[in-house]
């Protein structure tokens, strides 16, 4: 964390966190040397075509904009050679182990707000026109030229005749013309415009998550609902006749007031839920069961695995087990690295192996080759 990093343009991250993060935009030339896109045109077209792949073809004629849902066949986009289109693939980190290693790049950032790997190609014009997003984002250019304009001070009409959130408006206050590994940072607030320069424009955008305050409430209430074992009953008996029958009673009112409370207040429930929501798997993803060997060895998470912990708990998939002692470093190694050797394996519980085992045999992480561990991962 306090070593400069070419990707941060010489900062280390404890630098640019303090610096730029939700604070200014940061414009790297050469962030990544030689960078270039994970995967090619052909590859991401075909990506855009799968049922389980969120895909959009965003296209601009004149003053007008179009927008289509995927899955998007090949027959469904346009030339390459039309201007002014757009072809937006989500998620690409879920589906593909190059998009997935640019994602392990950006974890200096901690992997509760770590979203996808968007990827875009666009002809020459194209984008998605000037727009403001609610969370950070990191634009990494990979393949051609793309102009980016960015505001803080906007007006926020959109374009009501635009199928997607345009603004009306947009007066640049810097521009910039990106190429193959230059990447620039915008924290949320910050209105921006990206044109392909030239076509055959490549475009990784790098999100992040920032939850709701409500939309959060809504998940963790739900969530402490599920387990909640009070089954105590309303009761009444004070109740008088009433000459106004369909006024919501006062005690049962307070009644209904107490129930959440009580659901809010269960020692750890409310962290424990919020663990289990954040490691949820994004939709339509799935996994491959998985038969385990007889002898277990080093393990990985599968790319599409979301792996967190806090003081007591780990939280795999949605899912959540106790843990302490060494047990609880190991497994917190394995969050943190996403991968296990052998040797750490061996030192762990019965209970624990188990464990990884059954994660194993559900695909949620595969065994590897000693030779493929990326790193030393002993606790």
């Amino acid at each position: 964390m306090r070593r400069p990093s070419k990707l941060l343009g010489g900062l280390t991250p404890e630098e640019f966190m303090r610096r730029h993060w939700q604070r200014q935009p940061l414009l790297v030339r050469r962030a990544l040397e030689g960078a270039a896109s994970p995967l090619s045109r052909a590859e991401l077209f075909v990506l855009a075509g799968r049922e389980d792949v969120e895909s959009r073809l965003v296209r601009k004629r004149g003053s007008r904009w179009s927008l289509a849902h995927g899955p998007l066949a090949r027959s469904a986009l346009p030339s390459v050679r039309a201007g002014g289109w757009t072809l937006l693939v989500q998620g690409v980190d879920l589906h593909h182990d190059g998009a997935r290693a640019l994602l392990e790049q950006f974890r200096f950032v901690p992997d509760a707000r770590l979203d996808d790997v968007m990827i875009s190609w666009a002809s020459d014009g194209g984008g998605v026109g000037p727009h403001v997003d609610s969370y950070d984002v990191f634009l990494l250019q990979v393949r051609g030229r793309r102009r980016w304009r960015i505001a803080r001070h906007f007006g926020l009409a959109l374009d009501e005749r635009a199928p997607l959130k345009v603004l009306r408006r947009f007066k640049a206050e810097k521009e910039y013309v990106l190429g193959p590994g230059d990447l620039l940072y915008l924290p949320p607030g910050w209105a921006h415009d990206g044109v392909a320069v030239g076509g055959d424009c490549m475009t990784c955008s790098i999100g992040l998550r920032a939850p709701r305050r409500g939309d959060l409430a809504a998940e963790l209430a739900q969530r402490l609902a599920e387990t909640c074992s009070d089954d105590a009953l309303y009761g009444d008996a004070w109740q008088r006749a009433t000459a106004t029958p369909a006024a919501i009673p006062l005690g049962l009112a307070a009644f209904a007031a107490d129930a959440v409370r009580r659901l809010m207040a269960q020692p750890g429930a409310v962290a424990r839920a919020l663990g289990e929501v954040l490691s949820e798997p994004k939709p339509h993803v799935w996994f491959t069961k998985r038969r385990a060997p007889r002898r277990l060895g080093a393990v990985e998470l599968d790319r599409r695995t979301r792996m967190l912990y806090d003081s007591r708990h780990v939280y795999i998939n949605g899912e959540s087990v106790a843990v302490r002692g060494r047990d609880a470093v190991l497994l917190r190694t394995l969050a943190n690295e996403r991968v296990l050797d052998a040797r750490a394996v061996r030192c762990a519980s019965r209970s624990t192996r188990a464990l990884l085992a059954e994660w194993l045999a559900a695909g949620w992480l595969f065994a590897i080759k000693p030779s493929e561990v990326r790193s030393a991962t002993r606790p």
